[in-house]
């Protein structure tokens, strides 16, 4: 019997990197967890905070794991930075800082990105930031242009370690410029509103999944959305539980094991 949690959910939200796989390996039991949805009259679709992604990327990673998807299925945040920026700000020239991936991407979205006078500054996940794209941002930000940030995580988990990721370049500008952008991607509004509109739903049709309190908990606890937090990434049993501030609905081991809520 599906858990009352659920009553209204007709779209699961699954985060990608330490809940549907770890690194190149998928966690066992996502990928049949995954099919079995649509023979209870359920769907889902990837989202990724990861702005150094593309699309197309995280298509062909999971086709390597033995799980294809068409187009369609992954939503990264730098969709919903597109979105916010051509209907908040359009035609704006936007200073970006972003690997050729996300660069594309805003391209294909119609985004006038420029290296000069920009009307407005946007950070994303950039693996090729360099002292000369972080002065020139830096300078403007504190000049007052209007920042973005596509979304607030610290780290990405990189195998054994991590890279910076960007909230750790937030708190850099903060520190040298003295602001703070408007974040967007997960747990903020503007992501739980774009995929209503993409999904033509109502919020609490959604429940998001994931391995990260600050980001994929965090954006049903603030928004009145069901939430299952996975034990398979960042977060342990351990960690959440000595921890009051962000709370789950639901606490799996992994996705295999939600299968019994639904």
């Amino acid at each position: 019997m599906r858990h009352p949690l659920f009553a209204r959910t007709k779209y699961f939200i699954f985060d990608m990197d330490g809940t549907f796989y770890l690194g190149d390996r998928m966690v066992p039991g996502a990928g049949d967890f995954a099919r079995s949805l649509a023979g209870k009259g359920l769907d889902y679709r990837f989202f990724t905070n990861n702005s150094s992604n593309n699309e197309e990327a995280c298509m062909a990673k999971l086709a390597r794991m033995g799980f294809p998807v068409e187009p369609g299925r992954v939503v990264l945040s730098s969709d919903v930075a597109a979105d916010y920026l051509n209907t908040h700000c359009p035609g704006a020239g936007v200073y970006l800082l972003g690997n050729e991936r996300l660069t594309a991407d805003m391209l294909r979205a119609g985004i006038r990105l420029v290296q000069e006078g920009p009307d407005l500054i946007l950070l994303g996940f950039d693996t090729t930031l360099n002292y000369e794209k972080i002065t020139k941002a830096a300078n403007w930000i504190a000049a007052g242009l209007p920042y973005y940030a596509t979304h607030p995580d610290k780290n990405c988990p990189m195998g054994e370690g991590f890279w910076p990721d960007t909230g750790s370049m937030i708190a850099l500008f903060e520190a040298s410029a003295g602001r703070r952008p408007v974040v967007l991607g997960k747990p903020m509004r503007t992501t739980v509103d774009y995929l209503t509109r993409l999904l033509s739903c109502a919020p609490g049709e959604l429940a998001f999944v994931g391995d990260r309190l600050e980001t994929d908990i965090a954006i049903g606890a603030d928004h009145g959305i069901p939430s299952v937090l996975v034990l398979t990434g960042v977060t342990t049993r351990e960690g959440y539980e000595a921890q009051a501030q962000v709370k789950a609905g639901l606490v799996v081991e992994s996705l295999a094991d939600l299968a019994e809520y639904i």
